[in-house]
């Protein structure tokens, strides 16, 4: 996962594997399924926050963060305890096997202030 701050620099700050996922993508299918869950062929499908082992595989601001005690440095000498109003949120994915790569592009979503 990436953070580009408003003004456009970015920094990556963590980075984490499916392999630490406590169930797989077919027990987590089955598990919403047999709880009523509606799931239709193409609907978007997602395990939600990958933590891994390490601190820099954590999987979200909070445990990056040690609850905001512990602030990112950004490039541009700001600090990040948490994501900002302005900040957007990247995440980039790939699967290797048998020195293959085969990318998944990226997903980017920026954070808007509050509506008053």
């Amino acid at each position: 996962m990436a953070i580009r701050t408003a003004e456009g620099h970015e920094k990556t700050v963590c980075r984490s594997n499916f392999r630490y996922m406590y169930w797989n993508i077919c027990q987590q299918l089955a598990h919403h399924t047999v709880n009523g869950c509606n799931i239709n062929v193409g609907d978007m499908y997602a395990s939600g926050t990958i933590s891994g082992p390490t601190e820099e595989a954590f999987g979200s601001m909070l445990e990056l963060t040690w609850r905001g005690t512990k602030p990112i440095a950004m490039p541009d000498g700001s600090e990040r305890k948490f994501i900002q109003d302005g900040d957007t949120v990247i995440l980039r994915g790939y699967g290797k096997r048998d020195g293959i790569r085969i990318g998944f592009g990226e997903a980017t979503g920026t954070v808007l202030p509050a509506a008053e």
